[in-house]
């Protein structure tokens, strides 16, 4: 099985993105699944229901997501009633969100999709080492193929989660700092795996934020309006390339684009 997956889509820049070089990019890899974070869909805070479903028509089959997904409020019941849209496992139980996917191909082959959330820095969650344990001791138990997005901070977080499920899942490849890191590599035991992927929309940025905005914030101290980057567009991804629940091939996708004019993207909301 084929699959590209897309670091996080940050607001409209990152749609635009989607939208003009997916279908492209999905024919270049022949790919069977489009995985993307979508907890920046809207302007960099949560999702809507018309940002996925933009998303869906440019080519992405399942959402991941973390600690961003519930910021719009307005959204909420679209999430509860679409299986794709992923909530990590690790939160508490009534959170709203897919549990995990389970995509077939058109040949019938099976991929489960998973996220997962870390603690370190972030917002309070679960243990995700026994959270991912229980999951797949339980529900997908004769599942091959796995596919799991971390959503973590901390590097070493990540390193000692892809170590402990190394052979047991197909592969984890980390979100959440939207930096691209350059360590992908198969693990010992044949799980793919990458610290972070990376992110979608302008990279002159505050991780994804208009720069002079968030300097601004930094001098003052007082919160601020934000409004996504279009400076330096980018796609970050991953292909993956799965052969009987082992990775056989992983490629680090580092992507630039010309400058496009901006159109109207409106504020996220005060931080």
């Amino acid at each position: 099985m084929k699959i590209l997956f897309v670091g996080d889509i940050y607001g409209s820049p990152g749609r635009y993105l989607m939208e003009k070089h997916l279908p492209e990019m999905k024919r270049e890899f022949d790919v069977d699944l489009c995985i993307a974070n979508c907890e920046n869909l809207n302007h960099g805070r949560g999702i809507s229901k018309n940002t996925i479903l933009q998303m869906k028509r440019a080519g992405v089959d399942v959402f991941t997501s973390g600690n961003h997904l519930w910021d719009n409020k307005q959204s909420l019941d679209f999430i509860a009633e679409t299986p794709e849209i992923l909530k990590p496992i690790n939160v508490p139980r009534n959170a709203l969100g897919g549990e995990y996917y389970l995509f077939e191909s058109p040949n019938g082959e099976k991929c489960a999709v998973i996220s997962l959330i870390g603690q370190v820095f972030m917002p309070s969650a679960d243990m995700p080492i026994p959270a991912l344990e229980n999951l797949l001791q339980t529900k997908l138990v004769d599942c091959k193929n796995i596919f799991v997005d971390f959503h973590a901070e901390a590097t070493a977080e990540k390193r000692v989660v892809g170590f402990c499920f190394d052979g047991k899942i197909s592969c984890l490849i980390g979100t959440h700092t939207h930096v691209q890191t350059t360590d992908e590599q198969i693990l010992p035991e044949g799980t793919g795996y990458i610290t972070d992927v990376g992110m979608c929309g302008g990279h002159l940025s505050g991780i994804g934020v208009k720069k002079e905005i968030v300097i601004k914030k930094a001098i003052s101290g007082m919160p601020e309006r934000y409004h996504p980057s279009w400076d330096g567009l980018e796609i970050n991804a991953v292909f993956v390339e799965i052969e009987d629940g082992k990775t056989v091939k992983i490629e680090r996708i580092k992507r630039k684009y010309e400058q496009v004019e901006s159109n109207t993207d409106s504020a996220s909301s005060k931080s």
